[in-house]
């Protein structure tokens, strides 16, 4: 794939992720826990045999890693771990009874934090817990996120026993030097390892993360991290762009700011990566950061018109409501969004109250969900017809968004998009900035207060 470095500047700002629409950053307790119970029982009356996409978010990690943006707590104590299970496993008791037993469940994520910090034995209990409340469709996508340090075989024994058959490993960077910087030194013979161990037990599908942008990152370490990366063969591999704002996550202020690559040199890094992996290692550009194999699921849904997005990321299981449980989780219902409480004595007291520990939301109006479909055609399918718009919506469309076509002029005497009379298209150097495409549309961004600094992340 070409890279334009000149556009890349031109139009590198920051913009929401677009895992939802609205965006985080727009909830409020205004609808909290009564909102979404009522909302459960409403789409479950109205949706018993529709798809279910789970989530558990496992917070705790070993250490801090200085650059880490997720909703996590550093533990030493397995007694901390457990507690934490318990009222976890009470969660879900206390949702499953709301939701139609009829309903198959195709997608499970654990994430994180470290969902292997957990003992093997543990994994197999909260996974038989998972299996004993909800019905897990036969071919199910389930994954887990693990950290190689610490990881055993045992590890993966028991998340395959659960029906695992994606991994997601972290990795960021192999030099040295780096991973001192941002505290978290990973040889790269234990990511090695841990790829050895998930094909042996026969997990399906591999990622490995990268960041880029990372304190001491050259171009040089970046061809090295993608050597070995690409020498693994992974099926899919993940390109995030580290967000250095210390101002929202303390911890960051570890990091030394004069280590960090010039705004140049981070783009460089990202050319070199898309270049490495499109160009030489064949992988095939999804979007915003993710690159699969050919025949991938996730390759193949975006050839076929069926990829989409929800708050893991880019998704296969189309049409599935997502419930989140564990510490922060968002719910991801068609007529709400929920977010769980952020912290543990809250989360806790909620849980002895047996209420559920929604804290804060979001319902869509009607003007959302037009916008919402918009932009995640864009996100995952660069293309909307508008046609198939006006005919679900009952809209015009170049008189609806006037003002988003507007905005896409520039785009598009750049090269960026195609705005024809029946459809929209983001051509291939437009993927690269698919976000700055899609944010044409968000009506809540262009109406946002001057002073209100929601925490995006850069484009790249």
């Amino acid at each position: 794939m070409d890279v334009d470095l000149d556009l890349l500047r031109q139009y590198n700002q920051s913009l929401p992720r677009y895992t939802s629409y609205p965006t985080a950053p727009h909830f409020g307790e205004a609808v909290g826990y009564e909102a979404f119970q009522a909302e459960v029982v409403r789409e479950n009356a109205s949706s018993l045999e529709a798809p279910l996409s789970l989530y558990l978010h496992l917070p705790f990690c070993r250490q801090l890693c200085y650059y880490c943006g997720c909703h996590m707590k550093v533990t030493h104590d397995p007694a901390r771990i457990a507690k934490y299970l318990r009222y976890l496993k009470r969660e879900i008791d206390l949702l499953v009874p709301l939701l139609s037993s009829d309903r198959p469940v195709t997608q499970v994520h654990w994430g994180g934090g470290t969902p292997t910090l957990l003992s093997p034995e543990q994994i197999r209990k909260l996974g038989g817990h998972l299996r004993d409340r909800f019905r897990v469709a036969p071919d199910a996508e389930i994954s887990i996120e693990a950290d190689p340090r610490g990881l055993t075989e045992s590890h993966i024994a028991a998340a395959r026993e659960i029906g695992v058959n994606r991994l997601s490993l972290g990795v960021q960077s192999f030099d040295r030097t780096v991973q001192e910087a941002i505290n978290r030194v990973q040889p790269e013979r234990l990511t090695r390892t841990a790829v050895r161990w998930a094909r042996g037990h026969g997990i399906d599908s591999i990622n490995l993360d990268l960041v880029y942008g990372l304190p001491h990152q050259t171009l040089e370490t970046m061809e090295a991290t993608l050597d070995g990366v690409v020498d693994l063969d992974p099926d899919r591999i993940a390109l995030y762009s580290y967000a250095h704002v210390p101002s929202v996550l303390a911890h960051q202020r570890l990091i030394s700011e004069e280590a960090l690559p010039a705004p140049e040199m981070r783009l460089r890094l990202f050319k070199r990566a898309l270049e490495t992996l499109t160009a030489e290692a064949s992988y095939q550009f999804i979007g915003l950061d993710h690159f699969a194999k050919p025949d991938d699921e996730l390759a193949c849904a975006q050839q076929n018109g069926t990829l989409r997005r929800n708050f893991q990321g880019y998704s296969t299981r189309a049409g599935a409501d997502v419930y989140a449980f564990g510490l922060s989780g968002i719910h991801q219902l068609s007529g709400l969004y929920a977010q769980n409480t952020k912290t543990l004595r809250t989360y806790y007291d909620q849980i002895d109250q047996d209420r559920l520990p929604v804290y804060r939301g979001y319902r869509p109006t009607q003007e959302d969900r037009l916008r919402r479909h918009v932009i995640m055609e864009l996100m995952c399918n660069a293309e909307v017809q508008k046609v198939a718009v006006e005919a679900r919506f009952n809209v015009d469309f170049d008189a609806h968004f006037s003002d988003a076509l507007d905005r896409l002029r520039p785009m598009a005497q750049d090269g960026l998009v195609v705005v024809d009379p029946e459809a929209i298209a983001v051509r291939p150097p437009g993927r690269l900035l698919v976000r700055n495409v899609a944010a044409a549309f968000d009506g809540h961004l262009h109406n946002a207060s001057p002073d209100a600094q929601p925490a995006y992340s850069e484009s790249v």
